[in-house]
């Protein structure tokens, strides 16, 4: 067990800082994917008339909204590096550990289940259609499976299982006849949104437990890539623990950012980068964004240590973000499916009433959506907020 034995090596070797070093980038870079999703999530109205910005691309492309939900796998990979690290310090043996990574990759499963049936549990939702798959489901099994790559791969290993899922993944997409519309690029277009490998695995396994068809858009096949997201976070945070300079560390990591671009967009050539397949060209090009991102957060908060008050409100959405985005979806949700009833005999949800009657009055169609979106996220704050003024990190 190579991770193993490298993170439980004594405090004074001269390769691996100590588990307890405290990386305040990676709070604040994990603050803006959450608050990232959070805005993008509850656009107000119908979400149509949100800035394009704002909005996931069609299809093949991108925009800034597609490269948050990898964000968040990006740094969740970032800090199951330090937590491995600080559990084996404390002495927890391997077996204790992997039972801690089933446990809560299984909590974190459910609790997808949960919100693809919320608000209508327990007793009015149909379970013939209810949605198996999605974010949280997405975000436990790349937690489960990257911690037992950790535990039994070193670092050469883990470079060769990205290799492996983004190669492999292209090489299922590209050359593995669909039944029903033949072999990509010679009878269907590749990436054909239902003549594809991974929409028709999708309808074999779900089938009416789908987000949407002729896909889901965090299916199981799309998962592989997802999983070399979450382990070039690893990678990265191995990076981070190292004993090099601080300085180093955000060139070098500037440096393979703008690798992953270009590489991304030159493999996108041939694979086009797309979000909701989450196809190989789009993680190196995601990561590179990140890994960017991350090195001028790191370079400012970690080497120049220019840190304030002005990094609290991402701080305090980043030490307990799984907690906010739960909290974020259940509020989210539940103002979409509360039904006001008005005196004439009509009726709209509250989402629809703020944003129409209150909003529209006062801004354009995209602002109105803005405003709403910024609105829901503040008052989200305000409830995570006493939980980081009083140091209180949840963890699920």
């Amino acid at each position: 067990m190579s991770m193993l034995a490298s993170t439980t090596a004594p405090s004074t070797t001269k390769t691996v800082l100590p588990a307890s070093s405290r990386v305040e980038s990676v709070d604040f870079f994990r603050g803006l994917a959450i608050i990232g999703m959070i805005i993008v999530n509850n656009p107000g109205g119908s979400g149509d008339q949100a800035y394009a910005p704002l909005k996931h691309a069609e299809w093949n492309g991108w925009t800034p909204t597609d490269l948050i939900f990898p964000f968040f796998l990006f740094s969740m990979g970032i800090s199951m590096v330090y937590s491995f690290a600080s559990r084996l310090k404390r002495g927890e043996s391997p077996r204790r550990l992997l039972l801690h990574v089933l446990r809560r990759g299984a909590l974190l499963f459910a609790i997808g289940l949960f919100l693809n049936g919320y608000p209508a549990w327990p007793n009015h939702y149909h379970f013939a259609t209810l949605r198996l798959v999605g974010v949280m489901q997405r975000i436990a099994l790349c937690y489960v499976v990257a911690s037992i790559i950790m535990m039994w791969c070193g670092t050469r290993g883990r470079i060769v299982t990205v290799a492996a899922c983004l190669v492999g993944y292209w090489l299922l997409m590209r050359f593995v006849p669909v039944p029903g519309y033949g072999v990509p690029t010679r009878d269907v277009p590749l990436l054909d949104p239902a003549g594809n490998i991974s929409a028709w695995l999708d309808r074999m396994l779900y089938s009416n437990h789908m987000h949407g068809h002729p896909f889901d858009s965090e299916g199981l096949l799309s998962t592989i890539p997802a999983l070399g997201t979450t382990l070039i976070g690893v990678l990265t945070g191995e990076w981070l623990r190292s004993s090099v300079a601080g300085m180093r560390k955000a060139v070098w990591m500037t440096v393979f950012g703008f690798i992953g671009l270009v590489s991304g967009s030159i493999f996108g050539i041939w694979f086009p980068i797309n979000k909701k397949l989450w196809t190989s060209s789009y993680v190196l090009f995601h990561c590179g964004f990140a890994l960017i991102l991350l090195a001028l957060c790191y370079w400012v908060l970690d080497v120049k240590r220019w840190r304030g008050r002005w990094i609290i409100p991402v701080e305090v959405f980043g030490v307990n973000a799984i907690t906010a985005y739960i909290l974020s979806e259940v509020a989210g949700t539940g103002l979409e499916r509360l039904v006001l009833h008005f005196s004439d005999g009509s009726s709209m949800t509250f989402q629809d009433f703020a944003y129409e009657r209150w909003l529209m009055p006062l801004a354009s169609p995209a602002n109105a959506s803005l405003i709403y979106s910024l609105a829901f996220l503040t008052v989200c704050g305000m409830i995570m907020w006493p939980l980081y003024r009083k140091g209180v990190y949840i963890k699920i």
